[in-house]
């Protein structure tokens, strides 16, 4: 019999995705969040509100693995709204945890973002780091076991705000050109959502990742001007490309930090989805989404 998992915020982005991954491998999985998602069949969704302790308690009665997605998952946003980026991420986390410790969930994966090792990660970072020491001291007081994950530039087909490639594409359809906050050099190593998704899953099939700090992005560097050149070429059109070469607040070449307290072990993907062809799936899906819309 396989393992019951509860995954909190599997209606966003990157949860989505992972759900998607337990479905195809058999899991009994229940997906936790405040909304459903298309992308999510509505008998595996269970409405479930991350302040609501009681409820949260009850969602995960007789799991044995519980993910952590929920909360603000954009950096710009939580510049915007720190206070609720705090109550998000490290309140709504520390109910699920708590949750977790009663109900004596046996592995607490916790979506982190390489943010969490920058100083350019403003609140947004502070959140994930302040949320990873908590679960830390959790196992290090109760015993409970976990595995951070910390994702870091990950794309899709999916339409959700911080999906960059595809809000990027989206624009770029819509108004012919990309503009850029920065001089371009910037360097990424992007991961598909599908990709990510089977390296989440395949974390709690192995003992070995129990109590790690897990790095999980791409192997392909990349410059951003150089992703705006491939976006260009693949639609074929008269692309403007603006680059503002201003000093923003996201990291150049790497969002490590000196001085910061916990190393991760990078989990290397073996990827079925290359940059072209996840590119290439976000405008077919930009399209259709489009058609639909247009249709009376």
């Amino acid at each position: 019999m396989s393992k019951r998992v509860v995954v909190f915020g599997g209606t966003g982005f990157i949860g989505s995705y992972v759900a998607n991954e337990l479905a195809r491998r058999g899991y009994d999985y229940i997906v936790a969040d405040i909304k459903p998602c298309e992308y999510i069949e509505i008998d595996r969704f269970r409405y479930c509100n991350i302040f609501d302790e009681d409820a949260v308690r009850e969602t995960i009665q007789d799991a044995e693995v519980v993910y952590n997605f929920a909360g603000l998952a954009n950096m710009d946003d939580a510049v915007r709204n720190p206070v609720q980026t705090i109550k998000l991420n490290v309140g709504g986390n520390l109910n699920i945890l708590e949750a977790s410790r009663q109900m004596k969930v046996k592995r607490y994966i916790f979506a982190s973002s390489t943010y969490a090792l920058s100083h350019k990660g403003s609140f947004y970072g502070i959140s994930k780091l302040c949320s990873e020491k908590l679960i830390e001291e959790y196992f290090n007081e109760y015993g409970i076991r976990f595995t951070i994950i910390r994702y870091g530039s990950v794309y899709g087909e999916r339409a959700y705000n911080n999906n960059y490639i595809y809000n990027l594409v989206s624009n770029a359809i819509k108004h012919n050109e990309i503009i850029h906050d920065g001089d371009g050099e910037e360097i990424r190593e992007y991961i598909h959502g599908s990709d990510a998704a089977v390296l989440s899953v395949d974390i709690i099939e192995n003992n070995k990742f129990e109590n790690e700090h897990i790095i999980l992005t791409g192997i392909e560097r990349i410059k951003r001007v150089e992703l705006f050149t491939m976006i260009k070429e693949i639609l074929n059109k008269n692309l403007k490309i603006t680059l503002q070469n201003s000093n923003n607040n996201h990291y150049k070449i790497t969002p490590y930090s000196y001085k910061q307290p916990t190393t991760g072990k990078k989990l290397i993907a073996n990827p079925q989805i290359d940059m072209g062809q996840g590119i290439l799936e976000c405008i077919n899906e930009i399209y259709r989404k489009s058609q639909c819309s247009d249709t009376p």
